[in-house]
């Protein structure tokens, strides 16, 4: 399992065998291979680089902690999840031998879906758990939703980390004097083996969120606006302290189009994102009461990102962002040459990410992944320059020859250039193909160039697949989110729809056999772009998708989101328009819809309505609910039943 080799100057990479040209598969087991969710996500390692812990899948939609020993290859799960309701996000270590955890999942509520989340600790062995968050209470004031966070693990400390925590207060107590009142989110020290507790930021009942410098230093406090009745107006402020006092000063008030990314210690300053000529760019702000800034790094075609850390707590060492691919700039000169040697030993896994390190930098967790590859974990030991493999995120896939993902442009109706990735099928012509539009979700998300599931999934059928990045996604600046996919819902759906129209004239699709497949807001524009344009697509696949959106707007209300989901979402003619729903009639195509009954990002309902509309307009559809599910559907056997019907369902309406 842990294989190892150099990093040299002409460094091997050892690929496992792969088949020269992908071979027919039943549409079964396509569908059991690429449904199969990752062996391992969220890998970390241990201080001393000895261990890493992983989340690894069970059965259906159960979720395991995975314990695996660098040095003597022993792997072995220490605690599972069933996923109904209570799945595992992430582990992290907080020193050799004691990991923290969080768990999440839903609950439905007097009609409501509410998510929860909790933090745990426990011994590497799976014993000792215990909750980190404020003790529950049969008096408990208000409902206990997230318990809090960790915002600074505290190297060098060992077992104890920095955590917000949300404060209850107790109502309704008699017979005692003592009788929780402090109430707000704080900042607490924990010993998440002892638990014990010192708070470090009294609760405070405005306060959003904390950042720390790494060191444990609370030193930025944001405070989401709210109106007398809790619901956010959309607005923030910022705070923060300097390095000598305790006193909250003013860094962005209202209307601030900062983005908080990180506070490094070493500087004493904090990496903002901000707008330059209408695109996301880099600054550094000093927190030593001046606020003097200066711009670390722009780009003319899109946004920056994020930042890059040495590990944590330590310096920033670069910054990314993404145009055809992701790109890291490295300022750090040690990660800049390690970066590029790594690029050499691992030539077909061009995206490395380091997910982590040993307490002495000496170890590096790595991930590295392609288009063609669901990637790999790697530790990388300075010493010997030596590169160990892991662990492969997808096993399932390791001996399929995976598709080639391609950067493109393609004229919309307007003549603007739009940006997309096109996957043709391995051994295919490239020519006269069935094809599948697949946008993404969000709408202001985007697309990058790498590894698909689903459009690996739908090239393994034999389906060339075009993934438009359309006006409405993120990261190519303001003017391209034109509003918003919804609000701006003509354009967005008319770039998707040249996406297909452009294939045909390519001469890479048969226009006859185009198919259009979306989750979420892509599954919107799938029906939407059935409804519009009725005789462009054969197949229409929807999972999850927004159907209607004053129904969207509804389903917000009694959530403190509701007025920014309702300014988001908008009034006016687009809102009747832009329904496929009430346009049910419009859409000829045969249409498969998929949901969870627990999805609280877009009800069930949507689904529901939509299928019953399509059955009373007399259209062809088939609607297939996954009870206990959320938005993505994190059940390896649901995932499998839903590609089979997708499979099954193109094979009837485009071929192959």
């Amino acid at each position: 399992m842990f294989r190892e080799f150099l990093l040299a100057g002409s460094a091997a990479y050892a690929l496992l065998a792969s088949q020269a040209a992908a071979q027919p598969q039943p549409v079964t087991a396509d569908a059991a291979a690429f449904a199969a969710r990752e062996a391992a996500s969220n890998m970390d390692i241990s201080p001393d680089g000895k261990r890493v812990v992983y989340i690894g899948p069970g059965p259906g939609r159960m979720t395991l902690v995975m314990s695996a020993n660098l040095e003597t290859g022993d792997v072995k799960p220490i605690l599972r999840a069933s996923g109904d309701p209570e799945s595992i996000e992430w582990c992290a270590f907080a020193g050799n031998a004691r990991i923290v955890c969080r768990y999440s999942g839903s609950v439905r509520d007097t009609g409501q879906i509410i998510g929860f989340s909790r933090m745990i600790s426990l011994n590497l062995d799976g014993t000792d758990i215990k909750e980190l968050g404020q003790r529950r209470s049969a008096y408990d004031a208000r409902l206990r939703q997230f318990d809090g966070g960790v915002i600074d693990w505290l190297p060098g400390n060992d077992e104890s980390v920095l955590m917000t925590r949300d404060f209850i207060p107790e109502a309704g107590k008699t017979g005692s004097n003592i009788v929780r009142s402090e109430d707000g989110l704080g900042v607490v020290r924990i010993n998440v083996r002892t638990l014990k507790t010192d708070i470090v930021e009294r609760p405070n009942r405005i306060a959003s969120g904390y950042m720390s410098d790494g060191r444990g230093n609370v030193r930025v406090m944001w405070i989401n606006e709210a109106n007398s009745e809790g619901v956010l107006t959309g607005r923030t402020r910022y705070r923060y302290r300097t390095a000598k006092s305790r006193n909250w000063e003013l860094l962005a008030d209202h209307g601030s189009d900062i983005i908080p990314l990180a506070v490094e210690a070493d500087s004493d300053s904090l990496y903002v994102l901000k707008p330059v000529d209408g695109r996301e760019a880099l600054f550094k702000v000093k927190l030593d009461g001046s606020l003097a800034t200066t711009q670390i790094a722009t780009n003319a075609k899109v946004d920056i990102d994020d930042v890059v850390r040495a590990g944590d707590g330590q310096r920033i060492v670069g910054y990314t962002y993404v145009d055809d691919r992701r790109h890291v700039v490295y300022f750090d000169e040690e990660y800049k040459k390690l970066a590029a040697g790594l690029s050499k030993a691992l030539p077909h896994l061009p995206i490395v990410d380091f997910a982590g390190a040993s307490a002495d930098s000496q170890h590096l967790l790595l991930f590295a992944g392609g288009d063609s590859d669901a990637g790999k974990y790697y530790v990388f030991e300075k010493s010997k320059r030596a590169l160990a493999e892991v662990l492969p995120a997808r096993p399932e896939l390791a001996r399929r020859t995976l598709a080639s993902v391609k950067a493109i442009t393609y004229p919309a109706a307007d003549g603007t250039q739009i940006p997309a990735y096109l996957t043709l099928p391995v051994g295919s012509s490239g020519k006269n193909l069935p094809a599948v539009v697949l946008p993404h979700g969000g709408p202001s998300s985007r697309d990058e160039w790498g590894f698909d599931w689903l459009a690996q999934f739908l090239s393994a059928r034999g389906y060339a697949v075009i993934q438009p990045n359309y006006r409405g996604s993120s990261g190519y600046g303001e003017s391209w989110l034109v509003e918003n996919g919804f609000k701006g819902w003509k354009t967005s759906i008319g770039d998707i729809s040249a996406s297909a129209k452009w294939l045909a004239a390519q001469g890479i699709a048969d226009p006859n056999r185009i198919a259009i497949f979306g989750w979420s807001y892509g599954g919107y524009a799938a029906l939407q772009g059935a409804v519009t344009d009725p005789s462009l697509y054969k197949a229409v696949i929807a999972v999850a998708p927004v159907a209607d959106l004053q129904m969207l707007k509804d389903e917000a209300q009694g959530y403190t989101s509701s007025r920014t989901q309702a300014r988001f979402i908008g009034s006016g003619p687009h809102i009747q328009e832009g329904s496929p729903l009430r346009h049910a009639a419009a859409i000829s195509a045969p249409v498969l819809l998929v949901h969870g009954d627990m999805d609280a990002n877009v009800g069930v309902a949507h689904s529901r309505k939509m299928n019953d509309a399509l059955k009373s307009a007399g259209k062809t559809t088939e609607y297939l609910e996954f009870k206990g599910l959320e938005h993505s559907l994190e059940d390896s056997t649901a995932r499998r039943e839903m590609l089979t019907k997708i499979g099954e369902l193109l094979q009837r309406t485009i071929g192959n």
